[in-house]
């Protein structure tokens, strides 16, 4: 039922979150000596999720296309968090997820309308 309403958007939103989650954790650990940075393929992540025939869970989904950042300048600590691609990351998908909520939103409003008979 949820798909039918939402589509793709209501898994899409769930998955952007957990990125928000990963890219904050690897800002918050910058400093951490030999720390690795971890990201989520975003679309890989997508793709499996929203598969015919039902897909996974977002939270499988995200671990499945979950890895390990490659730093463009390794730190001497083992650490692999750069932070201005973190801090840049993380606003992209911010900003996407206010998207995909915005629209969300938007379907919500439109059914809830129809509901009403307005």
């Amino acid at each position: 039922m949820e798909d039918a309403l939402f589509g793709v958007h209501g898994k899409a939103l769930a998955l952007r979150s957990q990125r928000l989650s990963l890219l904050a954790s690897n800002i918050a650990n910058a400093s951490t000596p030999g720390y690795k940075a971890r990201d989520i393929d975003f679309e890989k992540a997508l793709a499996a999720a929203t598969q015919q025939g039902g897909g996974a869970t977002a939270e499988t989904a995200a671990e499945s296309a979950m890895g390990y950042r490659v730093p463009l300048q390794p730190s001497l600590d083992g650490n692999t968090v750069e932070l201005s691609t973190e801090q840049t990351l993380f606003a992209e998908n911010a900003v996407k997820y206010r998207t995909t909520l915005s629209f969300l939103e938007g379907r919500l409003n439109t059914i809830t309308r129809a509901l009403k008979g307005e």
